[in-house]
C-alpha cells in the first residue's frame, strides 16, 4: 500500500495555492481590522485537490482486508441497508439457538443484581446539608395583605351564637347559605332534608360511596305475536289493547299479517309497537291500515327505524278516519327532522281535529308553538262537545270534492235567516308546556271528570 502511494505522488503533481484575503475597515478611531481566510485542508491537502480523484479507482486498489477496515470506519446513512451492514458492531459468536425471551429477561435481571453499584464519591450522611440551601424569596406586600384575614364585627349577639353553635348547626347554616364547598354531598342533602348529620361525617369526614340499590330486572314481554294476530284478525271484542313492546323476534311476514288484520278490526283501541324493529316498508303498511281502521285511538311506534318522510306519511294517514287521539313516534333512526319535514308535520296536525297528544321531538319553535296551539283547540272542542252531549269522534276531514258540495248546495234553496249578532267570548287561559320530547298541553281543572281524563 505504501509503494502504491509513492508512485501516485510521483505521477501526479499537485500545485498548492494559498489564498489570502485582506479586509480593511475604517472607523472613527482610525483602526484597521484584518480578516484572513485560508482554505480548508484534509490530510494536509486542500479540499479542492481531491475533486479530480476517482473514488472507484482507489477502492479497486484496496485489498479485502482494507475494505473491511474501511467499512468499519464508515457508518452509511441508508435505511435500505440492513442494520448489520450499517453498524460497526460485529458479533463473532455462533448463534446458540432460537430466541427465548424469558431466559433473556432472567439473564438481564441476574446481571443487574450481581453487578455492584458504583461507589459514591461523597457518601450520604443524614442531617448534613451539602451545597447551598434553597431559601424561598420573600412574598410581595400585596399578597401578604390579601392573605390576611378580614376582621368583621358581627355584633355580640351573633358572635355568641356562632361560638356556642355545635358542628351540626354550623353545617346546617352553611347549607342554608349555599356554601357547598364547605361540606360534602351527604352533609348537604342531610341538612336540606332535615335528617340529621350522618355519623362520622363532620368537617373532616369523607363521603363514602353508597351501595347502589338493586332493582329487579324488567320482566320480558310474554305476549305471543302469532296468537295476537289471530285474535285481531278474528275481531275479538275482548281484545282492546295490544302491547308488543321490546319483542324483536317479530318477522316481516307477521307484521304483514298484523297490519292486514288491523284494516278490518273494529274493537282494538290501543296498539303499542315500541322497539320492535319497524322499518320503512312495514311502516308504510301500517299507514295503509290506519286509513281503513276506524276504531284505533292510541298508536305508539317509538324507538324504531322509521325515516322522517315515512313519519310524515303516518301523520298524513291519520287524517282519513280521524279517530287517533294519541300518536307517538319519537326516537327514530333520524333524530333531527329538519325544517321542511317539521313544517309538513305541522300542517298535517293543524288539519287533524281529533288528535290530542303528539309524541314527536320538534326542533323549531314555530312548529312547536303551532302544534301546541292546535292540540289545545282540539281539547277545547272536545270539552264543548262533551258538555253539549255531542260525539267528538268521527271523520271531520274527508276527501270530498268541492264541486259535489257546491252542486248539492245549489239544488237546495234556503230562505235567508236573520243574522244574530255574534258575541265574542274571551278564550280561557291555558298553560302550555313544551318539553324536548313531547308537546304537552295542560288545561285548567274542570268539574267534568270524563273530560279531565282526556287532558294531558
Amino acid at each position: 500500500m505504501a509503494e502504491t502511494y509513492e508512485e501516485y505522488e510521483e505521477t501526479h503533481h499537485v500545485t498548492r495555492k494559498s489564498v489570502t484575503t485582506f479586509k480593511i475597515e475604517e472607523t472613527s478611531s482610525s483602526t484597521t481590522t484584518k480578516t484572513i481566510t485560508t482554505p480548508a485542508k484534509l490530510y494536509g491537502k486542500d479540499v479542492g485537490a481531491y475533486d479530480d480523484i476517482d473514488v472507484d479507482e482507489l477502492l479497486a486498489q484496496l485489498s479485502p482486508e482494507e475494505i473491511t477496515m474501511l467499512a468499519k470506519e464508515v457508518d452509511p446513512d441508508d435505511s435500505f441497508l440492513p442494520p448489520s451492514q450499517r453498524t460497526n458492531y460485529e458479533c463473532d459468536k455462533a448463534p446458540t439457538g432460537p430466541l427465548d425471551r424469558k431466559k433473556l429477561i432472567d439473564h438481564i435481571n441476574k446481571q443487574a443484581l450481581e453487578t455492584p453499584d458504583r461507589p459514591e464519591l461523597e457518601p450520604f450522611v443524614p442531617g448534613v446539608v451539602r451545597g447551598k440551601k434553597w431559601i424561598p424569596p420573600p412574598q410581595a406586600a400585596k399578597l401578604q395583605a390579601a392573605d390576611e384575614q378580614i376582621a368583621i364585627d358581627l355584633g355580640d349577639e351573633y358572635e355568641q351564637a356562632l361560638s356556642d353553635a355545635t358542628q351540626e348547626e354550623i353545617i346546617d347554616l352553611a347549607a342554608i347559605l349555599g356554601f357547598h364547598s364547605m361540606m360534602n354531598q351527604d352533609q348537604y342533602h342531610a341538612s336540606l332534608l332535615n335528617k340529621g348529620q350522618p355519623v362520622g361525617l363532620g368537617w373532616d369526614g369523607i363521603t363514602k360511596s353508597a351501595i347502589p340499590k338493586i332493582f329487579p330486572a324488567e320482566a320480558p314481554n310474554t305476549t305471543d305475536p302469532e296468537e295476537t294476530i289471530q285474535r285481531i284478525k278474528s275481531d275479538d271484542s275482548k281484545l282492546v289493547e295490544v302491547n308488543l313492546n321490546n319483542i324483536k323476534t317479530i318477522s316481516d311476514e307477521q307484521f304483514d299479517k298484523l297490519f292486514e288484520a288491523l284494516k278490518s278490526n273494529t274493537h282494538l283501541e290501543v296498539l303499542s309497537l315500541t322497539n320492535v324493529g319497524l322499518t320503512d316498508r312495514t311502516a308504510l303498511m301500517l299507514a295503509a291500515a290506519l286509513e281503513q281502521n276506524h276504531a284505533l285511538r292510541v298508536l305508539n311506534v317509538e324507538t324504531n327505524f322509521i325515516s322522517p318522510t315515512v313519519i310524515v306519511t303516518l301523520v298524513k294517514s291519520l287524517l282519513t278516519q280521524m279517530t287517533i287521539e294519541e300518536f307517538r313516534a319519537s326516537n327514530q333512526r333520524s333524530q333531527v327532522f329538519g325544517n321542511k319535514i317539521e313544517m309538513e308535520i305541522t300542517e298535517l296536525v293543524e288539519k287533524n281535529t281529533t288528535l290530542l297528544r303528539l309524541g314527536l321531538h320538534l326542533e323549531f319553535n314555530d312548529a312547536r308553538h303551532r302544534v301546541a296551539a292546535h292540540l289545545q283547540r282540539n281539547i277545547d272542542r272536545i270539552r264543548v262537545d262533551k258538555r253539549d252531549g255531542r260525539s267528538s269522534r268521527g271523520s271531520y276531514y274527508r276527501p270530498v270534492r268541492i264541486e259535489e258540495e257546491l252542486a248539492e248546495m245549489s239544488d237546495v234553496e234556503e230562505e235567508p235567516e236573520e243574522e244574530e249578532p255574534e258575541v265574542e267570548v274571551p278564550p280561557a287561559d291555558y298553560d302550555v308546556e313544551e318539553d324536548p320530547d313531547n308537546v304537552v298541553i295542560r288545561p285548567p281543572p274542570s268539574d267534568d271528570e270524563d273530560i279531565s281524563k282526556i287532558t294531558l
